[in-house]
């Protein structure tokens, strides 16, 4: 699958960012600066609507549907999520869930677990529908997906049970914290959090990951040994690069470099081999890169530790308000008690739909400096450039200024090309390729 279209043509187009200034203006004695030469010949704005143009509009119509789309499905996932909350409270399920698991035992951590195991199944249960069609039906009706049903299916269950194992001792931990601190729990609770997500970065490349798909070492030196370079050059701790088998489920294409405390793991999918050039490949992995050495793993857990701390401040304040006005009704005697845990799934995800906005900044604001990071360390412009019109296939390439801060967690594509180009023209002539990218011509679908 292609979003290039005629990428011939956009190269061509380059040319219409030449600067109207003439060959002897260009070499005369007071434009004598190379840097000032090579801003004048390309016109960063011209060259950027160049690569935008070059995607044909039926394809465009339908990368801008797709993503469209996306923002209704945000809106449907809150209420959703804040319906099976009320619902479990308003008909005492939740009550009657709590009250069962206190029968079968004494113990306060024994009693957790038959209450979120069933609440977890009733949850994925309920909020299945909307599950398969956003993440199947919609996916292959846009072509973006590969799996068959029972593929699919299987996954979710995988997901299910890891959630449910996940999910319960961190919730044991939480309401141990609950019980012994009421008054302060959400500072403590704070603290839980953010260690739990610090655990899940050590443990997922190793353990988690590994259960969707098959982690193999890259065979292609040609490959692999620029971006071991590129990771030596950066003193990012790793000796292979390994393929990931992402084709059987998607066709998008992906990489990262994740992993801390020796359990780094530079690791592109397989649909970006078979889908870029190498020029776009060191592109996009200088970009991954960039997160690690950026350290935007911990950057990101300081931001989230930020959220959550006023998240579980303004939660201990509405939950505590809505416990004493409809307590007795639902059945909900406190913060300890897990019959609550639907308000505060309500609260929390409430807040999170508000924080939307806020929380996709922060991220698009760490993939920018990764972006920023990726072109000094790769030098390639025009693979930076194709690369994110091959992800314009599933994210809008030019949107507004509105929807890319409001829906955006990733700079819009027109923003990525407009970095790629201007870096261009402040470094390279006008017109000129990468040495590699002249080196390696292979384009997609070649």
């Amino acid at each position: 699958m292609s979003a290039l279209g005629d990428e011939t043509r956009a190269e061509t187009s380059l040319q219409s960012g030449v600067s109207g200034s003439t060959p002897d203006k260009i070499n005369a004695p007071a434009n004598d600066s190379p840097a000032l030469q090579q801003s004048m010949q390309l016109d960063p704005a011209a060259a950027t609507k160049a690569w935008l143009d070059s995607v044909p509009q039926e394809k465009r119509e339908k990368s801008d549907a797709y993503f469209e789309g996306g923002y209704w499905l945000l809106l449907w996932n809150y209420f959703v999520a804040a319906g099976i909350s009320i619902l479990l409270l308003v008909s005492r399920i939740s009550a009657s869930l709590r009250d069962f698991s206190e029968r079968l035992t004494k113990s306060k951590i024994l009693q957790l677990v038959c209450y979120v195991i069933p609440y977890v199944l009733l949850v994925f249960l309920v909020s299945f529908p909307l599950n398969v069609y956003e993440h199947f039906f919609r996916e292959h009706q846009y072509g973006l997906a590969t799996q068959n049903f029972p593929s699919w299916f299987r996954e979710q269950l995988t997901g299910l049970g890891i959630t449910s194992v996940g999910g319960t001792i961190f919730l044991i931990v939480l309401y141990a914290v609950f019980r012994r601190a009421p008054g302060t729990w959400w500072i403590w609770g704070t603290a839980v959090a953010v260690f739990s997500s610090f655990f899940l970065l050590i443990i997922a490349p190793v353990f988690i990951e590994p259960l969707f798909n098959t982690y193999t070492p890259l065979a292609n030196p040609e490959i692999s040994e620029p971006i071991l370079v590129m990771a030596r050059a950066n003193q990012i701790p790793v000796k292979q690069v390994f393929e990931v088998d992402a084709s059987r489920q998607t066709t998008r294409v992906s990489a990262n470099v994740s992993g801390i405390l020796g359990t780094t793991r530079i690791a592109l999918n397989d649909n970006l081999l078979k889908q870029c050039s190498i020029p776009e490949i060191r592109a996009v992995m200088a970009h991954e890169m960039g997160h690690y050495v950026l350290n935007h793993g911990a950057k990101l857990l300081n931001y989230l530790g930020i959220f959550i701390l006023i998240g579980f401040a303004l939660t201990r304040i509405l939950f505590d308000a809505a416990v004493t006005r409809w307590g007795d009704r639902w059945g909900v005697r406190g913060i300890g008690d897990p019959a609550g845990l639907p308000l505060l799934a309500l609260i929390f995800c409430t807040l999170l739909f508000l924080a939307t906005p806020l929380l996709n900044t922060i991220v698009r604001v760490t993939e920018r400096e990764a972006d920023a990071f990726g072109i000094n360390t790769a030098r390639e412009p025009d693979g930076m450039a194709k690369v994110a019109l091959k992800l314009g296939v599933y994210r809008k390439l030019n949107p507004t200024p509105l929807e890319e801060f409001i829906f955006f967690d990733h700079p819009s594509g027109r923003a990525r090309i407009r970095m790629a180009m201007d870096w261009k023209a402040a470094n390279l002539p006008a017109a000129e390729n990468p040495k590699s990218e002249s080196q390696n011509p292979k384009q997609m679908g070649e």
